[in-house]
Order: structure tokens, then sequence, then C-alpha cells
């Protein structure tokens, strides 16, 4: 195994000479997922975001690069993996766990196949269109009989765009109902390139206050409600939407400014609401990140029962719950 970085340590899919097709970087695969659009679906999970979200659930779409997590429980403290690295990035903590330096990574996979009983592993894996392809393929059936298909998510697809295109171009080749679930952050050309391709938009609007929304992602969202403009003007189908994470963005205030918006579009009059929950936490143990949640509660479906009254008084269809 040996996985390679570029010096800002955004690491390529690379091709052999002569090859044409496109690759990408997956993180997961999901099957059988009933919360990505309708029916029964194959939920393809990519790398990279431009967003940096507090309460994001999935740390390892972030970077468009492998990562190493370490399983506490698996390991047995042998050591073969820090004797294994050769450049030192693997180092034990306090707690005698593992922790990669990643200014000294360079994901040559040698800590990995020394560590036999799993405690290390790899998230991220570089793969081609076909291949995608083929996992999809295998839930056919369940489509056919739910009206599923396919929903690409992140992650960010659209930081992958020519990827993305293709995955979802040879979907609808094959008649698979395709799904796109966006944060929305991307240039414009990014957007026309997968369009034509696309049966299904999910939204997500994560607040409508400028300052709040850099705030809490990192990124001002100006882009964002543009190409949502855009994106209503096109036809598509879209649905918007909006975690709902206590003491940020769960106000009646943060609703009233969400559903405002939606109703500007004219064309867009779907909002799910999805409470905040806290399954996420241990992937920043396992990676080595600090969780900024830690202390807020989960949310049920009764918490947000106000806010979707917010929603219902503005004539729009609201679910809670993907």
């Amino acid at each position: 195994m040996r996985l390679y970085r570029n010096n800002i340590h955004e690491v390529q899919c690379l091709k052999s000479r002569g090859e044409t097709e496109v690759k990408g970087w997956v993180f997961n695969i999901q099957r059988f997922s009933v919360h990505d659009g309708p029916g029964i679906r194959t939920t393809v999970f990519l790398k990279g975001c431009p967003l940096r979200c507090v309460w994001c659930d999935n740390p390892e779409s972030q970077p468009m690069a492998p990562q190493i997590v370490f399983w506490k429980e698996r390991c047995i403290r042998c050591g073969a993996c820090l004797v294994a690295c050769p450049r030192s990035a693997l180092v034990e903590d306090e707690g005698g766990g593992r922790k990669v330096l990643v200014e000294r990574c360079d994901f040559c996979g040698r800590c990995l196949d020394a560590c036999y009983t799993g405690a290390l592993e790899q998230l991220g894996r570089c793969m081609t269109v076909e291949e995608v392809l083929e996992a999809v393929e295998a839930d056919r059936p369940f489509y056919d009989q739910s009206g599923g298909g396919v929903t690409l998510s992140g992650g960010e697809p659209l930081a992958q765009w020519a990827f993305a295109r293709e995955v979802l171009r040879r979907c609808k080749e094959r008649g698979i109902h395709t799904a796109l679930e966006t944060c929305g952050h991307a240039p414009w050309d990014a957007w026309e390139a997968l369009l034509p391709y696309v049966d299904l938009v999910l939204y997500d609007l994560k607040e409508v206050d400028p300052v709040k929304h850099q705030r809490f992602t990192g990124v001002d969202n100006a882009l964002i409600l543009e190409n949502l403009r855009r994106l209503a003007g096109t036809g598509k189908k879209v649905v918007i939407r909006r975690p709902v994470i206590p003491g940020y963005n769960d106000s009646e205030e943060s609703i009233h400014a969400l559903a405002q918006v939606v109703r500007s579009l004219g064309s867009v009059d779907e909002v799910h609401l999805l409470p905040y929950h806290r399954l996420g936490q241990g992937k920043y143990e396992r990676l080595g990140m600090e969780y900024a949640l830690k202390d807020v509660p989960s949310l049920r479906e009764e918490d947000v029962a106000g806010l979707r009254a917010i929603l219902l008084a503005y004539g729009l269809r609201v679910r809670v719950g993907g």
C-alpha cells in the first residue's frame, strides 16, 4: 500500500501513464440508506469540504486526503506500528494510545501493515468511477422496488466535481435516480457540470445570518445563498436541509429567516429539520481531534416541534429528520 500527498497536504488520486478515467477520494459507501432521498439508496460519501462546521458529524470528510484513525479498544500495545514508521510520525500519547503527527506523515502505510489487530485504520480510498458503480449496481433491485437510487454526499461532492459528474452521468445512463447532498459552496461552473445528471438536490442551509455562518462554519454564506437562488431558477427538485444545533441555529429568529429565504425562491417549498445528535463524537476521539460540542445534548424530534410550526406557518412542507 502506498499513498501520496502534495505539499499542501491534499492528496491526489494519481493516474497511471495513459490512464484517462477520473478517480476520486471516497471515505464510505453506505448501503440501504433511507434518509438521503426517496426510497432505499446507496449513499457515496466523498472526501473534501470547504466548510468546518463546529457540529460536523463526519470529521473524516473534511480533508481531501486519507487519514489514519486509532481504535484504542483494539490495541494490544505491541509497539509494532511505532517501529514500522520510518519518519517517527506515529507516537504514543500519555494514555497509551497512538497519535499521528500529520506534518511528518507521508502516508506510506507501513504502520497499517504492521498493525495486525486493526487498531490503526485508513479512512479514505482512491476509487475509479467503475468501482463506485460496481457497489451501486449491487443494490439495483432495492432501487427498483422502492423508487430509490444513488446519493452523493460528503464532505462536499462539488469539491470533486469532475469525479462526481462522471458517477452521476453513468448512473443516469443506467436509469438510476440520482441525488446530490451539498453545502452549496462551490463555483457555479461546477454546478453546471453536474446538474444535467441530478434528479434531486438536498441543499444544506445551515444559517442565513452571514456573521453567524462565518463563525459556525468558517466561511461566509454569500456564495451559498447566491447558488441557491440560481439553482431554484433551473427548475431542479430542491429540498432544503437545516441541521438544528442547540445554542447555534435553533432560535426562532433563525428559523424565521430560513423560512423567508425559502419562500423567496418560489419553486422550493420543502424543508427538512435535522435534530443534532452526538453520533460523531467517537470519530473525533479516534482521529485525535477535539470535539467542540461534547457538552451539548442530542435533540429529539419533539424538541424541534416549535420550529417546525414556524415553517408550517409560512406554507412550507416540513419533515423532521432526513
